[in-house]
């Protein structure tokens, strides 16, 4: 099962992290424009792609540019009522992310990934997981700890939160999410109670450790990872 987590920037001059998660094996890569993150996603046969950035506006506005227009989609106040922080994507730059975010989906749904809203730092609250701006090492500790392979600690915070939203895309290809949200309008998948012990399960029942072992994400041959 592969499982793509793109941790989006608003601006093809900042960088992008991106994650491929195959098995227990973690890849993860810094990227910049729209077609670098479009090449590299088509390149993996993932089942799903993790996008961490609205991906559709509130029901009643029209555009980004509609200043009239509700600011707030369900899925939006969903999070706070469960006290998780966000930001708006009205707000100052999340407008070119959500913009970004919505032009990438319609291009991968074209080509037949299906797609996915998901929030790495609302999982990160939900797993009990530090978040990056707080405690970086000990944010991949916690992902290393799920029971994956990779290196770890290489991994700047982009592509930290690219792993987080690649297994919130695991845990959505095996049932162990939550919803937020109006499907007519758009939802952003979220770990429900319970999901961070069925997916060490799911890891461990599935595939079972091979020390060094590591597979190329393409070719599928073992070969070895250093640092894991």
């Amino acid at each position: 099962m592969r499982a793509i987590g793109l941790d989006l920037s608003g601006s093809s001059k900042r960088e992008s992290g991106l994650c491929l998660i195959h098995g227990l094996n973690v890849e993860t890569f810094t990227l910049y424009s729209d077609e670098e993150i479009l090449d590299k996603i088509i390149s993996f046969n993932a089942r799903v792609v993790a996008v961490d950035a609205p991906l559709t506006l509130p029901k009643g506005r029209k555009s980004l540019e509609d200043k009239s227009g509700p600011h707030l989609r369900e899925c939006d106040r969903e999070l706070l009522r469960r006290k998780i922080r966000f930001f708006p994507l009205t707000l100052g730059p999340m407008r070119k992310l959500t913009a970004r975010g919505i032009r990438l989906k319609r291009v991968l749904e074209e080509k037949g990934f299906e797609v996915i809203e998901v929030y790495p730092g609302g999982a990160q609250d939900i797993w009990k997981f530090p978040r990056k701006g707080k405690d970086l090492d000990g944010l991949r500790k916690s992902l290393k700890n799920v029971g994956l392979k990779g290196e770890f600690g290489k991994m700047g915070h982009d592509e930290l939160d690219a792993v987080t939203a690649a297994l919130v895309g695991i845990i959505y290809l095996i049932g162990e999410c939550e919803e937020y949200g109006d499907r007519s309008e758009g939802t952003i998948i979220m770990p429900k109670g319970g999901s961070l012990e069925a997916l060490k399960r799911y890891f461990q029942n599935h595939f079972p450790d091979k020390g060094s072992q590591f597979l190329d994400p393409l070719s599928g041959e073992p070969r070895t990872q250093e640092g894991v």
